[in-house]
């Protein structure tokens, strides 16, 4: 460390403060971009399908790199209960390791508590890579590797931003610090809730920085603002107790393919907006966002027109939306001249900001039931829901982080929504309703989260530990 973290706070000015954190996040970056690059080696996915050491290993890493920090209290790598009441030992399957580390706030300041995961996605197809997926590879001004953005990169930055404090203002800061690194967000946070019960003293804050957005462009920095819900579940169609010959039956029978398009088809109208009564929009205004954007940053085909009305990005961040993920059904391969009985799907549905998931399921329910073709037998299972978030941005700890990300990019911040859902968020608001939620991040448009060839941006990534730093250090100095 340098001399500077042996000196109290209080015999700086803040300013003086400030430009410090400049430059221990400038002089630190290559150090934790090399610490990120060694996380992104552990493929710690977190799917049942996957080797739990990885996700074993990767806790241990991070721990070890909190510990390093040498400013909390505690440093604890727990397991919650998957189902059950909290603290029930008996209660069966336990989530996967999370990171909890502590240190108390002192005279009076504030506490936040910071969020991100160590779990990553599947790699998917290796070949559909331009390098091996866990052997991060910098090209460019990007670094490569599954969860390079997505979210190792969160959990660096939140790491890079109290080092970063540290070197500023010393180790005696009066700043409470509550860091949590879950282990199995991208497998649907299963243990989540009764961890934050398990844990209520332990992460309890005045504020909360959920590590695991986007920003506007690489140029532009963006808090979230708003986030859909989520509705998933499995739909299947029945019209047949066995297959028949289709050259025999056909034009008679109903199967259950034509059954199932059918069906499926009611869910949209002819612009491909959502045909679901009782699926509520929300009310919002949207910066300026063009075709040739989307284009751009989806790969939608030249012949291929959008979908939906409005404007594109209250259709991305405030319209439901109803998507087939997935369908059990004949292999092109394998495909016979047969009377299909049964079809499955798979529906993933996003819910506007403002409508409860259980009321979005209750209309799509009903619609299906309503609209079964020729009396097809439906059956709906695995039911899964996730609730939407709307922040109020008039409290103190948005006006801090705005301000910090307006320093730390030279660019003011963009109000977003997100189109995809981070459900356990209305875990925190309703464990710690009094907190102020600041979704940040550090992905861009072309990180590519979930896809091959995810990267990170190092200019965003530097921007975003820099803006964290300043947050921190703020809050800090906070009376």
């Amino acid at each position: 460390m340098s001399d500077s973290t042996q000196t109290h706070p209080n015999t700086h000015s803040q300013a003086q403060i400030e430009e410090a954190v400049r430059e221990a996040v400038e002089l630190d970056l290559p150090r934790t971009i090399a610490e990120l690059s060694s996380l992104v080696r552990i493929p710690s996915v977190a799917w049942s399908a996957f080797d739990p050491a990885h996700v074993a290993a990767s806790a241990d890493a991070v721990a070890d790199l909190v510990r390093g920090l040498g400013v909390f209290e505690t440093v604890e790598i727990k397991r919650s209960a998957i189902a059950g009441e909290p603290g029930d030992s008996d209660a069966g399957e336990l989530g996967q390791p999370a990171v909890l580390a502590t240190r108390a706030a002192r005279n009076g300041r504030p506490t936040v508590l910071l969020y991100a995961h160590h779990d990553v996605q599947p790699p998917g197809n290796d070949a559909d890579w331009d390098s091996e997926p866990y052997q991060p590879v910098v090209r460019g001004d990007r670094l490569y590797g599954r969860g390079a953005a997505d979210d190792k990169a969160g959990v660096m930055a939140h790491v890079a931003s109290v080092r970063a404090l540290i070197e500023a203002v010393g180790e005696d800061f009066d700043l409470g610090i509550a860091l949590f690194i879950e282990g199995e967000e991208e497998f649907g946070s299963r243990s989540f809730a009764n961890f934050l019960v398990d844990n209520r003293e332990a992460l309890k804050a005045d504020a909360i920085v959920v590590a695991d957005s986007s920003n506007w462009d690489i140029d532009t920095p963006a808090l979230t603002v708003a986030l859909r819900g989520n509705v998933t579940f499995k739909l299947t169609v029945r019209t047949l107790e066995h297959a028949s010959h289709s050259g025999m039956f056909g034009g008679a029978v109903p199967d259950a393919m034509l059954a199932t398009i059918r069906l499926l088809a009611s869910m949209h109208d002819a612009d491909g907006a959502v045909a679901v009564a009782g699926l509520t929009s929300h009310e919002t205004v949207t910066p300026a966002y063009s075709e040739e954007q989307l284009r751009a940053e989806t790969g939608l085909l030249p012949g291929v027109s959008p979908i939906g009305r409005g404007s594109i990005l209250s259709r991305i961040w405030a319209q439901p939306t109803v998507t087939v993920t997935g369908i059990d059904a004949p292999s092109v391969a394998n495909a016979s001249n047969t009377l299909a009985p049964v079809i499955s799907v798979r529906i993933s549905s996003r819910v506007a900001p403002g409508q409860p998931a259980a009321e979005a399921f209750a209309a799509l329910e009903a619609h299906l039931l309503a609209n079964a073709p020729w009396g097809a037998e439906l059956t709906i299972t695995e039911v899964d829901m996730g609730e939407a978030f709307l922040v109020d941005t008039s409290g103190w700890a948005v006006r801090e982080a705005k301000q910090a990300m307006a320093d730390a990019w030279g660019v003011e911040p963009v109000d977003t929504g997100i189109g995809g859902s981070i459900p356990f968020i209305s875990d925190l608001v309703r464990e710690f309703p009094q907190a102020e939620i600041l979704v940040t991040g550090v992905e861009d448009p072309d990180s590519r989260a979930h896809s091959p060839n995810e990267s990170l941006h190092l200019g965003v990534f530097k921007r975003a530990v820099l803006s964290e730093a300043l947050l921190l250090a703020r809050l800090n100095a906070r009376e």
